[in-house]
């Protein structure tokens, strides 16, 4: 179940995306100071939805084991979408306007190699920087489910630990409960010896007695 606070982050990052489309669909229309305007404020949303999109994963650490792989797969799909956005804004930076067309039209400028070599080398780069952004996405992926692993073996190792303490607890109390009942064991078998010798002595003086007692009699006698 999502905590208040993914609840928050959700819906600013659909408000966010929802106006990112917006404006990214008006950027090809526009131009000189309003185009790179709107490329600035679009790229100035795209940095608040990745600041959104990096709590979103500290917020999923703090939920239970038990939900974290919905919200991962969910948090992976906002990516992919900003991704996606990305590229679109990259698009729209190297589209040219009609009304820019018409002009060059009309001032008889005939540039067309130079504008196509132009358009073929911004594209070319903007190929590059999908694929860069492609690996660093690729990588940060990674770097979560490593992170997310050791999370894992993090918990089990302290499960096992708590687990070991307690067989250690449990041992000290049967070493302890064996200590003490060989202290008994030793008392008792002290005290049987000193029993034996006391009746050993008891006999002895017995027959002592006993035999003076037979003595003195056939000497009277």
């Amino acid at each position: 179940m999502a905590t208040p606070l993914m609840q928050s982050f959700e819906q600013q990052y659909s408000q966010i995306t929802s106006e990112i489309v917006s404006s990214t669909g008006k950027i090809s229309s526009l131009t000189g100071n309003e185009k790179q305007a709107a490329i600035k404020h679009v790229e100035k949303l795209m940095e608040e939805a990745m600041e959104l999109l990096e709590q979103m994963d500290i917020e999923i650490h703090e939920m239970p084991v038990k939900d974290r792989d919905r919200f991962v797969t969910r948090v992976k799909s906002y990516r992919a979408e900003l991704s996606k956005l990305e590229k679109d804004l990259r698009r729209a930076r190297v589209v040219f306007s009609d009304d820019v067309h018409l002009r060059e039209e009309l001032m008889g400028v005939d540039n067309s190699h130079q504008t196509e070599d132009q358009r073929a080398r911004l594209l070319d780069s903007t190929e590059r920087l999908e694929r860069g952004s492609h690996r660093l996405d690729v990588g940060y992926k990674t770097c979560l489910e490593t992170e997310q692993m050791g999370a894992q073996m993090l918990e089990d190792l302290h499960s096992q630990r708590a687990t070991l303490q307690h067989a250690r607890d449990r041992l000290r109390g049967t070493n302890e409960a064996i200590g003490k009942s060989s202290r008994v064991l030793s008392s008792m078998i002290r005290r049987a010896i000193q029993n034996r010798v006391i009746l050993i002595v008891l006999v002895l003086v017995i027959l002592l007695v006993i035999g003076i007692g037979i003595f003195l009699a056939v000497r009277r006698s």
